[in-house]
């Protein structure tokens, strides 16, 4: 049910990938002590599945122009104001542009006269929980190993309009803060578990990561660059005018030993302690891979090959293989193609497990006229979540209530359990569909994947009459009303609502009813920089002005602005460009 690599691991890192160094040993102590405690409380808010960013580079052995071109689209929630804005940067030693973000120095994802580059959420597990001891009540010591250890108090006043502040102790181990304890939500049962994070660490400068790379002319540049950067980890993706393309996947990475940190960890036992760090030149990196491209899309990041140990639970196992297998099977790639390829709809795992629904659901659903006719637009579907077409609409609902349906047994157990990911469930019912995993103790009966999957089409019927009365259409767009909402949910008048656009969870237009691609851009390296760029919002955060949203329309319909490289006597008029003049 929780297999760590899926069957079909399409790895950020190419499969090929011969790992050159001999890695650091790691000692997996030979029991473990884990928390006695049986935890119960409400998990921590996730990201909504299949959303994400993408970004990948292809070099010019592949473009029919023969130079490398670079994508980067991360996908964030939709706001407004816009959480990026645009913005060229004029020195005497060069120029650089792309999205910024406000108080950020420089841009974050963009090009210059060089090279480009653009960044994805790497999705690795760099926080571990772990149950303090405290000696007493005044939480002035913590047992560790045969040892009191004495903690930190940090007292913080927090300011309320219209009361007095409140001051709160903040306990500090030298594992980190303890998150929740008598003082702050102490009605649930993980009270006094310290948070160990990279972040607590320090000792990186991120910030210096974007202005290397703002000036940076060639690969050792942008790899010296990233040698500053800790978190959060990103998948940083880059090409040069020089034909190189390439991918890192860089953070600060403890060393774990198998399985560690996926559950409460002892913080009183010492042999619960991470062992180091993966060194820097032990990151995961490409560098001109044969088959002509990078790419990520927050999956895995390498294979079991990698000799360190790598686990996160929310890995994407769609988008990334429709990217990788679109970027493998083309050539002659131009701008356009690349354009058309972050608007790409197509939903993979609809085409992967709409048959195995039809197959289970069997003649089910021909009892009532609706239910064939859905299937019969179901049957017909290209499998492509344009804004008019009903089968996306149709099959997330029925793919949705299967999969309540499936792990509502789960689900009310009354602790918290994340359920097995939609990849491992369809493997489940395609494989194994009379697998005791399916039989619910609480229903009558013994039940199968079939009985999930009918249980699943009758949900949708139920759902589908309520939407016709209510809503009538229901084509894709009109049935998820993406909305760019004001950063402040109750100004209304101030947001988007219902755009007309595409795409949807784990498509590479990963554009749900709130979440979406927060920046698209596109740029050729050629001997003149041709870049093309988007996003839904405006310059101004501003609601008079006409550049509040004037983006929107066009980053609805996959259509980009002209973003090349602006020389200063050609900065009249342009909202974007600062040039700095020396003193």
């Amino acid at each position: 049910m929780y297999p760590e690599f899926p069957q079909e691991n399409d790895p950020v890192i190419e499969k090929e990938r011969i790992w050159d160094f001999q890695a650091l040993p790691i000692a997996k102590p030979d029991s473990l002590g884990y928390p006695n405690e049986l935890v119960s409380l409400a998990p921590l808010s996730q990201p909504e599945d299949g959303t994400g960013s993408n970004n990948w580079a292809v070099s010019g052995k592949k473009t029919k122009s023969g130079h490398p071109i670079l994508a980067n689209d991360p996908h964030l929630g939709l706001n407004l104001p816009s959480l990026w804005y645009s913005m060229q940067l004029t020195t005497p030693k060069h120029s650089v542009k792309g999205a910024t973000l406000p108080g950020a120095l420089g841009i974050i994802s963009g090009f210059n006269e060089h090279i480009a580059w653009g960044v994805t959420n790497a999705t690795k597990d760099t926080r571990d929980w772990y149950k303090i001891t405290f000696q007493d009540d005044a939480r002035k010591a913590y047992r560790y190993g045969n040892e009191w250890r004495a903690t930190q108090l940090r007292i913080e006043e927090i300011k309320v309009k219209g009361e007095p502040a409140f001051m709160d102790t903040v306990v500090y181990t030298h594992y980190g803060p303890v998150v929740y304890d008598r003082s702050f939500k102490s009605d649930r049962q993980d009270v006094n578990f310290a948070l160990r994070w990279i972040v607590h660490d320090g000792n990186s400068n991120e910030q210096k990561t974007f202005m290397l790379l703002n000036s940076a002319t060639n690969h050792a540049e942008y790899t010296q660059a990233l040698s500053h950067y800790a978190a959060p980890a990103q998948n940083f993706v880059f090409a040069s005018k020089t034909g190189d393309i390439a991918m890192r996947i860089q953070g600060k990475f403890p060393l774990k030993w198998k399985e560690q940190g996926k559950y409460f960890m002892d913080g009183a036992d010492p042999l619960m302690e991470w062992q180091g760090y993966i060194p820097f030149e032990h990151n995961a990196t490409t560098l001109n891979p044969e088959r002509g491209f990078v790419s990520s899309a927050n999956q895995h990041p390498v294979d079991s090959s990698y000799p360190y140990y790598v686990f996160d639970h929310s890995y994407e196992h769609y988008r990334n293989r429709r990217l990788n297998r679109k970027l493998a099977d083309m050539s002659q790639i131009t701008v356009e193609d690349m354009k058309a390829l972050q608007f790409d709809s197509y939903n993979l795992q609809a085409a992967e497990a709409l048959p195995t629904l039809l197959n289970l659901l069997g003649s089910h659903g021909d009892n009532s006229p609706e239910g064939k006719n859905y299937l019969e637009e179901l049957k017909t579907w290209d499998f492509y979540a344009d804004p008019s077409k009903t089968g996306q609409t149709l099959y997330t609902i029925w793919f949705n209530e299967t999969l309540e349906s499936v792990w509502r047994e789960l689900q009310e157990m009354g602790v918290p359990v994340i359920r097995p990911n939609a990849y491992q469930t369809i493997a489940l019912m395609r494989d194994s569909p009379i697998d005791s995993v399916f039989n619910m103790e609480k229903m009558e009966g013994l039940q199968t994947a079939h009985t999930h999957v009918q249980i699943g089409f009758d949900s949708l019927l139920i759902a589908m009459k309520k939407w016709k009365e209510t809503e009538g259409e229901y084509g894709w767009a009109n049935y998820k009303k993406t909305t760019i909402q004001h950063l402040v949910p109750n100004f209304k008048a101030f947001s988007v609502a219902n755009v007309t656009t595409g795409g949807g969870t784990g498509i590479l237009n990963a554009t749900g009813s709130r979440n979406g691609a927060s920046w698209r851009m596109v740029v050729e390296l050629g001997p003149t920089m041709q870049a093309f760029g988007i996003y839904p919002g405006g310059q101004s955060g501003n609601p008079g002005s006409k550049f509040y949203d004037n983006f929107i329309p066009i980053w609805a319909k996959g259509e980009y602005v002209d973003f090349s490289l602006k020389k200063p006597e050609d900065s009249q008029g342009i909202l974007f460009q600062t040039t700095l003049i020396p003193n």
